[in-house]
């Protein structure tokens, strides 16, 4: 199963795949969540839809074939804190941590059958709250990638656009 970072879907409507120009992309996206090939967490979905935007109201229309129906172990969450981040992380920085360790502790939950799909890159040099999705998805040894590697994972396509104007 593929974990759904927010930044996946917000940048590839925004940058790569408009809901509006692509809509191919997003009908696969709703086949693979029916096949519990790819899922948004909760927390996930809850930051996306809280816009009112096209993607909102996408995700909202297919919340029953995307949303993760499983509540977070807060067992996972500490230690995606305590381990993934920091252990006295304060109040402002886990603020800034976002989604990012639920959606950790949701893949941590069955780490041989779940990857984390985010576009945010590695940087490993950084400390505490700064700390980036795959690098803390490395230290829990938690498969990784981003929207493109999913594409090519599950052979994502669109029509033949050959002859067209």
């Amino acid at each position: 199963m593929n974990l759904l970072d927010a930044n996946v879907l917000i940048d590839a409507d925004r940058d790569y795949y408009p809901i509006d120009r692509l809509p191919e992309f997003w009908s696969w996206l709703v086949a693979m969540g029916e096949r519990d090939v790819v899922k948004v967490p909760q927390e996930v979905y809850d930051k996306v839809t809280q816009a009112d935007d096209a993607l909102s109201r996408w995700l909202k229309d297919n919340q029953s074939a995307l949303l993760l129906a499983e509540a977070v172990d807060e067992d996972l969450i500490r230690r995606v804190m305590d381990e993934g981040y920091a252990p006295d992380l304060s109040d402002v920085e886990t603020e800034q941590l976002n989604e990012d360790p639920f959606l950790i502790a949701y893949a941590l939950a069955d780490p041989e059958h779940r990857r984390v799909v985010s576009t945010e890159r590695s940087r490993p040099s950084a400390t505490r709250a700064n700390r980036k999705v795959p690098d803390v998805c490395d230290y829990f040894d938690i498969i990784n990638y981003n929207t493109f590697r999913l594409i090519r994972e599950l052979d994502f396509r669109t029509e033949d656009w050959q002859g067209r104007q």
